[in-house]
């Protein structure tokens, strides 16, 4: 260990004097310091190397902290919450340091207790010894709503259920530890814990690479080595999947997270199918038999035929695959019935019959109500006791000493009615750690969390963890959900640290892989709307921008006539006339309706620009943007760093620039239109991320081909408008339709006279060269979907490639200048318009079909070897 930079004695002083640690009043174990006020002594270095910062450094490191979590897009969500969707994750920047020592036995007692659930669960599905030889109740087992029957007997790789395994831990005050939960269906946290390491040892670089810190990843190295060999299948590269109920779920960030860091799929139900008792992935290119399944989703949802027919998140036949042996699913169904806090009264004596010893670590005190002699104690000592229910989910704990006479009465007359579904314990004393608050360090009642996974016939222990805080002192409950943050944790070591990566070592042998074609259905349908609902994000922008700057400048110049035919045919194409006549024309309090013309130009514009930023309206640009960052974080895996940052920054300035219309409903229409400029370049530089940073593979090509799609009919749009509304050839209309279409300096470097429509029509129809152009985005469309379907038959043509063909013949032959077409320019433009429309439509469902439903049987022409 580094020699320490000054004795105990003046650190303790340099901390109290500089950071003004204030301990919780004494019966707690405070994790920092001691009884007697002193330094713990595996704390000395960490705090010697804070009391040398320099005034406000730790609060700058913490704001940097903040930012990269923001930055990076670490979410958790909070059920119930308006501001719960995509709530940032909170993290201290004080990290929970474990000693050495202590972390030797934290390590060998869990890896004890993991071994002795997963016999458990072993026994409850299969031989059921426990419960025929007396050690266990039936009512525990059978009554128990997440003991599924279905399962019993199901095949268990290498004879382990409980591949991944947590366990909630807390200290007495005595400095024991306790485990206060056992997480055995899905337990969360290790990718959060991952992610706290990752941003900690960011903003204390210093401090993290001279204290001697355990690394996470040859944990995590042990986890995809450990999944590989669950593989009912031998074979190099067996398909490993994690199954996430969805982007709603509380934990999803971490889904994702760990998908892309472990190298694996992210599926949801919908991506699944069972087939001849085999799971497969829906991919593009037909079925991919799945090896190994990571569950996230709770047991009862993961199969509506055989556990909840309730459910919409499962594979139907999942647990016939499971029976079959086909596929191993970590952790095992059925593992969910162990998180019952009601376990913790009998692991003491099952570790006796099972394992021959004693159990290392103790759980906090527990009685089970389902026993008379149990009951009775808890009817007698309930002030001391704190009640929860079998299902911790269903309710929160209700500690006795805090109930009303009424509540007590009708806690009683519940556990009496059904004693079998309660148990009582121990109210816990949480020890304390130290937290950054307010410019300070503060005590605050901390939970650790630690992860295990299986690995060669018995367990390996993350070395750190989850460590959450309590929102307040004095709490004996800590949760994220209601309002915990949390804190990375350091286990220490003795010896200097390895710096081990993920990343295959230098001159180790590879097998190159390039463009992979197992994209799901799902995933290709939310890049393809991703792709649309971004390319009419800045469409939407460009309209408003265009409105807004007439008439701001008809008001600078006093608006005529031209300049209100203008600003009308722009609005009008807006949502297809409903902002216009449908909203901005409605009373504020059921007065008379007036006629959108009669009302002031500067107020339609308000209004306008107010329902466009609300994300409620369901053509409003607010809503595009909203749809746009909601796709994103269900295909959060498929983008890259960078890429979300600008979707979230992009989604953050247009709701700025909502409340600051909602604020402020008279402001200044010029800093409007910097805002909108804003958008503009965002939306911009998003497409330019996407163009330049984006793997060209399927995922990317559906991207695309939403933008593409989009993008043409957008044009189709601007001129039937244009067309419809009876524009004269000289209009300051088509300057705008110009502008909008970003085509201005291409038109003046080619013609140099006022724009007309023919040409005006040319270029945004026909022109190859013009990146605006109707014909462009076919030509592009085109690419793509050549590029999709490689594996058609030689010679022939698909659906989709069949309509792009006749879509180009056509506007390539359109001939403008002909003679059928002089005079009658607004009549032919309005007819391929309508007819390209149409034809776009039929396209899209075309692909909607093929893709993303499947809704058309497609039969394979002929099979590959």
């Amino acid at each position: 260990m580094t020699e320490k930079a000054m004795s105990q004695v003046a650190v303790k002083k340099s901390v109290a004097s500089l950071l003004q640690y204030s301990v919780a009043a004494r019966g707690t174990f405070d994790e920092m310091t001691g009884p007697d006020g002193q330094l713990r002594p595996h704390w000395a270095d960490f705090l010697a190397a804070l009391a040398t910062l320099p005034d406000g450094a730790l609060q700058k490191r913490r704001e940097k902290g903040l930012r990269l979590i923001r930055d990076s897009g670490v979410t958790y969500n909070v059920y119930g919450d308006k501001a719960g969707k995509d709530r940032p994750w909170e993290l201290d920047p004080i990290p929970f340091l474990i000693a050495a020592d202590e972390w030797r036995i934290l390590e060998e007692s869990l890896i004890q207790r993991a071994t002795l659930l997963n016999l458990i669960l072993h026994d409850l599905y299969g031989a059921q010894k426990l419960l025929k030889d007396g050690y266990l109740p039936p009512s525990l087992v059978f009554s128990h709503p997440e003991f599924w029957r279905p399962l019993h007997g199901a095949s268990l790789p290498r004879n382990t259920s409980l591949v991944l395994y947590a366990a909630d831990l807390a200290r007495s005050p005595d400095g024991r530890w306790w485990v206060i939960g056992d997480r055995t269906a899905a337990p969360s946290g290790a990718g959060y814990a991952l992610e706290n390491r990752i941003i900690t040892a960011r903003i204390h670089p210093d401090i993290y690479k001279n204290l001697w810190v355990e690394r996470l990843a040859p944990f995590f190295l042990k986890v995809h080595e450990t999944l590989r060999r669950l593989s009912p299948r031998q074979g190099d590269m067996p398909r490993i999947v994690l199954y996430t109920p969805g982007p709603y779920n509380e934990t999803y960030f971490e889904h994702a997270y760990l998908a892309r860091y472990l190298g694996i799929t992210l599926v949801d139900g919908e991506d699944l199918t069972n087939r001849g008792d085999r799971v497969y992935l829906k991919t593009l290119n037909g079925l991919r038999q799945v090896d190994v399944m990571i569950r996230r989703t709770d047991d009862g949802y993961c199969d509506p035929l055989e556990l909840r027919s309730d459910s919409s998140l499962g594979i139907a036949g999942l647990v016939q695959a499971v029976h079959a042996g086909t596929v191993s699913v970590a952790n095992g169904l059925g593992a969910s019935v162990l998180e019952s806090p009601a376990w913790l009264a009998f692991l003491p004596r099952l570790c006796r019959v099972m394992l021959h010893e004693d159990l290392k670590m103790p759980s906090v005190a527990t009685w089970w109500c389902g026993q008379k002699k149990e009951l009775n104690y808890v009817m007698s000592n309930l002030d001391t006791l704190c009640v929860r229910h079998l299902l911790p989910s269903l309710a929160q704990p209700l500690c006795g000493r805090n109930l009303s006479s009424a509540e007590r009465v009708n806690l009683i007359e519940r556990i009496m009615a059904s004693p079998h579904n309660y148990v009582a314990q121990e109210i816990v004393s949480l020890s304390t750690a130290p937290l950054w608050n307010m410019n300070r360090l503060e005590s605050r009642p901390v939970v650790m969390r630690i992860h295990l996974t299986s690995y060669n016939s018995s367990y390996v222990a993350m070395p750190g963890g989850l460590t959450r805080v309590a929102p307040a002192d004095g709490l004996s409950t800590v949760s994220m959900q209601h309002g915990g943050t949390s804190k990375d944790t350091w286990v220490l070591s003795e010896k200097p640290v390895e710096p081990i990566t993920l990343l295959r070592p230098a001159g180790a042998p590879s097998k190159l892989v390039r463009g992979a074609r197992d994209l799901s259905s799902r995933v290709a349908d939310n890049m393809f709307w991703m792709g649309r609902h971004l390319e009419r994000s800045e469409l939407t922008t460009r309209i408003l921008r265009a409105a807004l700057a007439s008439h701001v400048e008809g008001a600078g110049q006093g608006a005529g006539l031209a300049q209100e035919e203008t600003l009308a045919i722009v609005l009008s194409m807006l949502s297809g006339h409903s902002v216009i006549g449908d909203q901005a024309a409605d009373p504020p309090c059921g007065g008379e309706r007036r006629n959108p013309t009669t009302l002031p130009q500067e107020s339609v514009m308000r209004q306008v620009i107010r329902i466009h930023c609300d994300p409620e309206h369901f053509s409003g640009l607010g809503h595009s943007i909203c749809h746009l960052q909601r796709i994103a974080t269900v295909v959060r895996d498929r983008l890259s760093l960078d890429t979300w940052r600008a979707i979230w920054r992009l989604a953050e300035t247009v709701r700025c620039t909502g409340r600051g219309v909602i604020s402020q409903p008279d402001g200044d229409l010029d800093e409007m239109l910097l805002r909108l400029n804003e958008v503009i370049q965002m939306t911009e530089a998003l497409s330019g991320l996407v163009m330049e940073n984006m793997t060209r593979d399927l995922s990317w090509r559906f991207l695309d081909a939403g933008r593409r799609l989009e993008r043409a009919m957008h044009v189709l749009d601007l001129l039937a408008g244009t067309v419809e509304a009876g524009t004269a050839e000289d209009s300051p209309v088509l300057d705008v339709v110009l502008g909008i279409s970003d085509s201005m300096m291409t038109y003046r470097a080619r013609y140099l006279v006022p724009p007309a429509l023919v040409p005006l029509a040319d270029l945004l129809l026909s022109d190859e060269s013009n990146p605006r152009s109707l014909v462009f985005q076919l030509s592009a469309l085109q690419e793509h979907m050549d590029a999709i379907g490689v594996d058609r038959m030689p010679g022939t043509f698909t659906p989709e490639q069949k309509a792009i063909i006749a879509m180009l013949a056509t506007v390539r032959t359109l001939d403008l200048e002909s003679p059928l077409s002089v005079g009658c320019a607004h009549k032919v433009i309005g007819n391929i318009c309508r007819e390209m429309t149409l034809k776009l439509r039929t396209l899209s469902e075309i692909l909607n079909l093929q893709y993303f439903t499947h809704a058309v049987e497609t039969l394979p022409l002929f099979t590959k070897p």
